[in-house]
């Protein structure tokens, strides 16, 4: 199935003009028309690309019968309503994370989806970066052995926003991923501890705190008030343990580092004797796999639109979408 897809993008701020790029860039997409309601992005969108119509009004998307799908890139308190305009107008949608605020919403994103046989997809991007991918091979495949506890960390010096918190954000990024790498668990209990300290009623720096089932723990550290840049993951497994550094050079490291109880000398366990239990310590060489790179977003924009095309499951749907929302809602 060949034929192209009109496509028209709703937003086209801060990361609208990555979006945009590679819809232009993908051979099955025509652009047809950007819509902003700041005429300074309007002008963007213009010089840059001339030959794609602009329009302050997302009404002149929802009417045009030749649009087959929408891209929203927009403030997360509009993409509710958006893509309910969107799927009810008899178009796919792919709208930045995260889907809406509330499961129930993301509930009748889902049911309307559905109901006229159309994609709804979230913009999680890292889930089509291919070191994330390959970390998920490693869990699957049991060379990391039993997962034990994994944590993670999003932290820079502002951006600061008004719509969202550091939480709403950060989070849904590495939230996706973990889900991603554990397939999709429902958490045993979730709880957050945050502090606004620049805007009254928005959380600076939040921490969370996951447990799945297995016995396997999560911390979640994000914020907009530290000085160091950092986007690192850290995976502990009985076997070996991974870093995932998405801004170093070698983003993937394999450590065959660990500590195992080994045997308990004597008929019974003697916690207060130092000799009745050995253990194994290993630590071995580290290892940084090559991996072939490609744009996570132009993989993301790719997979929606196999999907659109062939009636495949979406990786971030509305089902992956509604778990990162429960988790973020959690208190």
């Amino acid at each position: 199935m060949d034929r192209m897809i009109n496509i028209a993008q709703i937003g086209v701020g801060y990361w609208g003009p990555n979006l945009l790029r590679n819809l232009i860039l993908n051979k099955s997409c025509n652009v047809r028309i950007a819509v902003d309601i700041a005429s300074e992005r309007r002008k963007f969108v213009h010089n840059l690309y001339p030959t794609i119509a602009v329009s302050s009004n997302a009404e002149d998307v929802f009417n045009d019968p030749a649009i087959n799908a929408v891209v929203i890139s927009t403030p997360v308190a509009t993409h509710y309503d958006l893509t309910i305009q969107a799927l009810k107008s008899g178009k796919h949608v792919l709208v930045e994370k995260p889907m809406a605020t509330t499961v129930a919403e993301v509930e009748q994103i889902g049911r309307l989806s559905k109901d006229n046989d159309l994609v709804a997809m979230v913009g999680h991007t890292f889930l089509y970066n291919p070191a994330v991918r390959y970390v998920k091979r490693l869990i699957d495949s049991g060379e990391l052995g039993d997962i034990r506890y994994i944590y993670s960390q999003r932290l820079n010096l502002g951006r600061i926003r008004a719509d969202v918190d550091a939480l709403w954000n950060f989070s849904p990024h590495d939230i996706s991923i973990i889900q991603y790498w554990l397939d999709n668990p429902h958490p045993t209990s979730v709880e957050r501890t945050g502090m606004a300290y620049v805007q009254e009623g928005i959380d600076d720096v939040v921490f969370m705190n996951i447990k799945y089932p297995k016995n396997i723990l999560v911390n979640i550290h994000v914020s907009w008030l530290d000085p160091h840049k950092v986007r690192c993951m850290t995976v502990v497994g009985s076997k070996k343990m991974v870093v995932y550094d998405d801004i170093a050079e070698n983003k993937v490291a394999i450590y065959d580092k660990g500590i195992d109880r080994m045997a308990v000398l004597g008929e019974h366990m003697d916690f207060d004797n130092s000799s009745a239990a050995t253990f194994n310590y290993r630590f071995g060489d580290p290892v940084w796999p090559k991996i072939q790179w490609e744009e996570p977003l132009q993989v993301e924009v790719e997979h929606f639109i196999h999907c659109i095309k062939y009636g495949t499951k979406c990786l971030s749907g509305v089902e992956e979408s509604k778990k990162v929302i429960n988790i973020l809602n959690a208190r």
